[in-house]
């Protein structure tokens, strides 16, 4: 786990949720192969040709942006597949339960969490696969809100995406939110936190839930 400048009283807690709030690397690799050869499957591609599509485009991207990363539907958006696109890809190619199931420890320290923070997700799937996951890890009822791929149509890293969390972060709580007042978490630092951070936000990158299983010692010392 890594922290990067956490605010003195943070009030807010954005959180990924793929590969942040579960530890299953098949999953989230399925979450991206499958819409890989499925964009292979409609363009009459091999899986494995649109596979080294994606790691050339990947490659050229980075390379062309300080390193950068690149999310795969702001990559597919090169590929001519809109984001809406995505999102109906996205709703029918994986499920969650097939992958992940109920996390105690996960449970016990959101839930510790919510004790001093405002919650939400903020994630790249749209809200209802996004929703699915929540609900069976088991940690749904802590986030009231998810902002996914279908309610900004954008993909992450995007400022409108933030935007939208800290509108309904105020609007929930009643209270004057600013980005100095919020932490994103996530496991990717391109995607999660890198904006976030020029925005003024505080960040905690984590390398599965076993990081976030340790964030309440950490946030509420």
């Amino acid at each position: 786990m890594q922290l990067f400048n956490i605010p003195k009283n943070p009030r807010v807690l954005i959180f990924d949720i793929d590969a942040t709030l579960y530890t299953c690397p098949e999953y989230a690799h399925e979450q991206i192969d499958a819409q890989i050869r499925h964009f292979a499957k409609i363009n009459g591609l091999s899986a494995d040709g649109a596979r080294n599509m994606v790691a050339d485009f990947r490659r050229k991207w980075a390379a062309e942006h300080g390193g950068k990363k690149i999310s795969l539907g702001n990559l597919l958006v090169f590929f001519g597949i809109p984001i809406e696109e995505s999102i109906e890809w996205r709703k029918m190619l994986f499920d969650p339960a097939d992958y992940l199931s109920h996390d105690e420890k996960l449970v016990c320290a959101v839930k510790k969490l919510k004790e001093s923070f405002y919650l939400l997700c903020v994630t790249n799937n749209p809200v209802e696969p996004a929703r699915k996951t929540l609900e069976v890890l088991g940690v749904s009822e802590f986030f009231p809100k998810i902002v996914g791929l279908d309610t900004c149509l954008a993909s992450k890293p995007s400022k409108k995406i933030l935007e939208k969390a800290i509108e309904w972060a105020k609007i929930d709580t009643g209270e004057k939110i600013d980005f100095c007042d919020c932490v994103s978490i996530g496991d990717r630092f391109d995607i999660d936190l890198d904006l976030a951070l020029s925005l003024g936000m505080g960040g905690v990158l984590v390398k599965g839930a076993e990081d976030v299983y340790d964030l309440p010692a950490v946030l509420q010392s």
